[in-house]
């Protein structure tokens, strides 16, 4: 597995560059090269870098990490400010861009890359007679996906916003620290999930998003009703989506976003967030579609990670 480690070590950075490199194209922000536009276009560029799973494996096994060659891969100046996340689990991409959202308003000008990538090679091994049937089920469920975002605060005319993260909120279920673990050994990444985290999350999610929504309750009309957000929830398995809805009595197709995502992709940890927000994007520009009502301006991101904890942000369509 040694070997293993190594040999991968290059393909995450390959993995981000490449998504990286498609937002920024996507995002219709530049006509000039990466690095000279973010030398001119952004005032304070820096950069978000998470990974939960190969990535943080890497970053935590070579120094100079992944973060420092995509900074040569993409061209970027060499003052852009870098953190990296490491072993977040499957709340890292919610919680990159919590990170991201506070390193940009708190910095005029900033533009943030938020940039996660997963790969499960290094989770995968044969099973030994300590292990129970908990350790069979990250190497069943997860997927490789790599994503990016960037962030922002005070867009120019020149920007076309998605959502807007309004308030976010972090949350540990005291007393939980067996439900969902991941750890770093000599055999690569090793990981445990409790069969009972989906009901777990379901009896805390509801106080995770009256947190989340603070002050902000008044905008939404001071009681919330659920069914009329969109929502944008990791979607750690079809059980875990399952038990959300019934916990919130969410009307059916409320989390078709993430369903899909899931089906067609699987669980990529950190960057599975990524894809949930592209598909209701998605969703919400289908001049045909049904499932995203024009009237559902407000939102709902979640994630779930070791802890056991609960990233919860609300969301604002900014289109």
């Amino acid at each position: 597995m040694g070997y293993s480690l190594r040999c991968c070590s290059a393909s995450p950075t390959l993995s981000w560059a490449a998504s990286s490199r498609g937002c920024i194209k996507s995002m219709g922000l530049w006509q000039a090269p990466v690095g000279s536009s973010l030398n001119t276009y952004y005032y304070y560029p820096s950069i978000v870098s998470t990974s939960s799973n190969s990535i943080s494996t890497n970053a935590g096994s070579h120094a100079p990490g992944t973060d420092v060659r995509l900074v040569s891969l993409l061209g970027l100046r060499h003052d852009v400010l870098r953190t990296v996340l490491q072993l977040n689990g499957c709340a890292s991409g919610c919680a990159a861009l919590r990170l991201a959202k506070d390193l940009a308003e708190n910095n005029r000008g900033a533009r943030v890359l938020v940039a996660c990538v997963e790969l499960t090679v290094t989770a995968f091994r044969a099973l030994d007679e300590a292990d129970s049937f908990d350790t069979l089920i990250p190497q069943g469920l997860f997927g490789d996906g790599a994503g990016a975002v960037i962030v922002g605060a005070d867009p120019d005319v020149h920007e076309r916003p998605l959502f807007e993260m309004v308030s976010a909120s972090q949350y540990v279920i005291p007393d939980t620290e067996h439900m969902l673990a991941v750890q770093l050994g000599s055999g690569g990444i090793d990981g445990t999930i409790a069969t009972g985290l989906p009901r777990l999350a379901a009896g805390i999610v509801e106080r995770c998003l009256l947190d989340a929504f603070g002050n902000h309750l008044a905008v939404v009309g001071g009681v919330v009703e659920w069914n009329n957000l969109f929502w944008a929830v990791h979607p750690g398995s079809s059980a875990m989506l399952d038990h959300i809805v019934g916990a919130l009595h969410l009307a059916p197709g409320k989390l078709d976003a993430s369903r899909t995502v899931l089906r067609e992709y699987g669980n990529m940890l950190g960057a599975t967030v990524i894809f949930v927000l592209d598909e209701v994007r998605r969703q919400r520009e289908d001049p045909e579609g049904e499932r995203a009502a024009a009237d559902e301006d407000w939102g709902v991101m979640m994630g779930f990670g070791p802890g056991f904890t609960v990233e919860t942000m609300l969301l604002h369509a900014a289109t």
